[in-house]
């Protein structure tokens, strides 16, 4: 990974997401009206940054370039379940791409010195246990998706379905206290939530349901994990090394 950190600072620089909805919600006045102050607002889109830094998943591009050239089958004979291998990569491009984002917030405390804020350290801990889970859910989630591969080799396709709900559902564009009551029990019927909302607010120190939102992580992994055991194994009984 250190050998792509150039690319992995665009990277970095392409998940700012959540700062420019920043900008937009500032200017609305909607956030008042949901009872956020703007220093909230503020706190918590910038945590939302660093949890949308921290929690990217991008195993489907490279699984279903593994499966349809053939690269998967080395793998194959190998010991260690080839899932290990892409998870090992996930956590190196994460410790890589540390040095960006902290880079991006010093530039940002520049800017703005009230962006930043310190938290305590129970919120701290609290929030990176959350953040872990949330990368650990959106994994197994595109595992998931990831096993479509051996029935079609453009299964990464079909996993953008998932980024229109991931982005409205999760508190990434919008904190789901804006949202309509019905829209907010649609939400948080979701694994979508815990991936953003919940680690965002309690690293950000917002009012948060804590035994409800680490709840809501294990069951939703409890939940995916017996299915990826299930498509991998339906899989491997398809894959014949396409491109081989």
């Amino acid at each position: 990974m250190l050998e792509y950190r150039a690319e992995i600072a665009l990277w970095a620089l392409s998940g700012v997401l959540p700062l420019i909805m920043l900008g937009v919600w500032q200017n609305s006045g909607a956030a008042s009206q949901a009872g956020w102050s703007p220093a909230q607002l503020r706190h918590y889109f910038v945590a939302a940054f660093i949890v949308r830094q921290f929690s990217v998943v991008w195993l489907i591009h490279v699984f279903e370039e593994d499966v349809v050239s053939g690269k998967l089958s080395p793998f194959l004979l190998q010991p260690l379940q080839p899932l290990w291998r892409y998870f090992a990569a996930h956590l190196a491009e994460q410790a890589t791409r540390i040095p960006f984002v902290a880079l991006m917030l010093l530039a940002l405390s520049a800017v703005d010195p009230g962006l930043l804020w310190r938290p305590s350290l129970q919120e701290l801990l609290l929030g990176l246990m959350a953040l872990w889970g949330a990368f650990v859910l959106r994994f197994l989630l595109q595992t998931l998706s990831s096993m479509l591969c051996f029935w079609s080799e453009r299964a990464a396709a079909l996993d953008r379905l998932l980024v229109i709900p991931y982005l409205f559902l999760s508190g990434l564009v919008a904190p789901l206290d804006t949202f309509p009551p019905a829209v907010q029990r649609f939400a948080l019927a979701t694994p979508f939530p815990a991936m953003v909302d919940f680690p965002a607010r309690l690293l950000s120190g917002l009012p948060v349901d804590l035994g409800g939102g680490y709840l809501s992580l294990l069951i939703w992994c409890l939940i995916l994990s017996p299915l990826c055991c299930w498509g991998w194994q339906r899989g491997l009984r398809r894959y014949g090394a396409m491109g081989a």
